[in-house]
């Protein structure tokens, strides 16, 4: 890949909005400034799973397919595919696509991407189905799962295929190109070549990311006419906002639930919002607090919490009060599930289990990563007070809070999840399953919760093809959850953009809050 600039692996300092956007790129004619809350933390996009990531995937890559705004599948490097029989998938793909570099896409990209998915510690429990891939011929794959899987098709969104030679061999430190460095410094972290509408033409972690369009990009009927995107993270709400109503940048997101009616009335900008499907939640780590192995506490935290004053007074309505993790349209919703405050109940509870009194909890939340985290946090901290629990708070920038997360360094961890699958499974794969480092499974369950029946019962659901059947086992273990208060859920968060009049961003934005930029088309000022 050619970069107009020297990829910078971090630059430390923060600017403010009213930074001019210093590029000769950035006086081209479709040009669209861009702020999000917090960039990608690495270019490496089986780094990390996370928001982000996805959305540089969307940007620097292309999926095998792709979500409709209707949760259609959408063709994309694979064109066309066919159950051949309960455990194997062959999939046709599309000719004529160049990565980045000009190497050319083939079949043997796709199998070294799964490949290396399957080794990520972020990506492997998701892709743990797969028993082999293979290419049939260079333009032919053959994805063979272990058991008959249900949701190979919604696996396949997760597949961007990287450019096999690119990452071949070693880079000049010596360490293998293709190596995955969680929070570290590795060649792919700070190189990419995909088959994407954009190249990263300069980066600078913290301050500015700068993509340009691929002048060979396959899709020639994406209606996309924009040239250079400019990508700069503003963490603070009210600067981000600000610099949109300014006219400082074209689009942002998200937009924080106190500033939507300042949106919304302004001359200059539109808003788009859509319900939410990612769950804002606590995990309670078992292992550090011996309290929170008795599910008598647990459940004294969940009737201590106040999800609708949260999802009222500080998301000002922006949010859906949850109980549960699946929201409804997924199968394991569960419709009887209710929230269940009641600070006396949360007090009889306590004394049951001999809490009484209470005991003193370490709590950690990011500050930069979720609408309102750290109010959120400071929200639940003062509820947790009135049974007598004295919360010991820190919050973080995302960047940090990230590997304090991985390590579990707190009694209480607050994280938001979009179910990778579009699937109730998922939730209960990565957060909730007894954690099992060569599975990736619980990769993410920060609360030590483990219960082996439910991890039995969703690997049950992951192989039965009858949907009812297989709602029915996911309501289960929704239900199970609850009762046993595995976590502490808040709500689902509600999505947000916002831009410029001359941007039209409604077609390219989608209830997973992966925006096709490529697509985007931007109307002449």
């Amino acid at each position: 890949m050619t970069f107009k600039k020297t990829l910078l692996a971090s630059v430390i300092g923060a600017t403010l909005a009213s930074t001019i956007f210093v590029s000769t790129a950035a006086q081209a004619e479709n040009t669209l400034r861009m702020a999000y809350d917090a960039d990608p933390v690495t270019l490496d996009i089986h780094e990390q799973l996370s928001g982000g990531i996805l959305q540089l995937s969307h940007m620097t890559h292309d999926p095998l397919v792709r979500w409709t705004q209707d949760f259609e599948f959408d063709p994309r490097l694979a064109t066309d595919w066919e159950q051949v029989n309960d455990t194997t998938m062959r999939m046709s793909l599309r000719e004529g696509v160049k990565f980045h570099s000009g190497n050319t896409f083939t079949a043997d990209d796709v199998v070294w991407t799964i490949e290396r998915l399957k080794r990520s510690p972020d990506f492997k429990a998701i892709f743990d189905p797969i028993e082999s891939v293979t290419a049939v011929d260079d333009y032919t794959v053959e994805i063979i799962t272990k058991k008959p899987y249900p949701l190979l098709l919604n696996l396949a969104t997760y597949v961007f295929p990287m450019d096999s030679a690119f990452y071949s061999g070693e880079a000049e430190d010596g360490d293998p190109k293709d190596e995955i460095v969680k929070n570290g410094n590795s060649f792919a972290s700070r190189n990419v070549s995909g088959t994407g509408p954009y190249t990263v033409a300069d980066r600078q972690q913290g301050v500015r990311t700068e993509f340009e369009r691929n002048p060979n990009y396959w899709d020639t009927e994406s209606p996309g006419n924009v040239d250079t995107i400019i990508l700069k993270p503003i963490g603070e709400n009210a600067t981000r906002v600000a610099a949109l109503l300014s006219g400082d940048v074209d689009f942002i997101a998200p937009v924080p639930p106190n500033d939507l009616e300042r949106v919304r009335e302004s001359e200059d900008a539109k808003l788009v919002t859509m319900s939410g499907t990612r769950i804002i939640f606590f995990h309670m780590n078992q292992d550090r607090v011996e309290a929170f192995q008795d599910p008598r506490v647990r459940q004294a935290f969940a009737y201590a919490v106040d999800q609708e004053a949260i999802a009222d007074r500080l998301m000002k309505g922006f949010a859906t009060p949850a109980a549960q993790f699946s929201p409804k349209g997924y199968a394991g919703h569960v419709e009887s599930l209710e929230l269940r405050h009641d600070v006396e109940r949360a007090k009889a509870l306590m004394e049951e289990a001999g809490y009484a009194d209470g005991f003193d909890i370490t709590m950690m939340a990011p500050n930069n990563r979720y609408v309102n985290d750290a109010k959120i946090a400071q929200a639940v901290a003062a509820m947790l007070a009135r049974i007598n629990v004295d919360v010991d708070l820190s919050t973080l920038p995302k960047a940090q809070y990230w590997g304090e997360y991985d390590d579990r360094a707190a009694d209480m961890m607050l994280i938001g999840w979009h179910a990778d699958t579009e699937d109730s499974a998922n939730f209960h794969e990565y957060l909730t399953a007894c954690t099992d480092l060569d599975t990736g499974a619980g990769q993410y369950n920060a609360g030590n919760y483990c219960n082996p029946a439910l991890d039995e019962l969703v690997a049950e659901a992951n192989v039965e093809v009858d949907r009812d059947k297989r709602a029915a086992m996911l309501q289960e273990v929704e239900q199970t959850l609850y009762d046993e208060a595995a976590i502490l859920p808040l709500h689902w968060q509600d999505l947000a953009w916002a831009s410029a009049n001359h941007v039209n961003i409604e077609p390219v934005l989608n209830v997973m809050n992966f925006p096709y930029l490529g697509d985007l088309v931007m109307d002449a000022e």
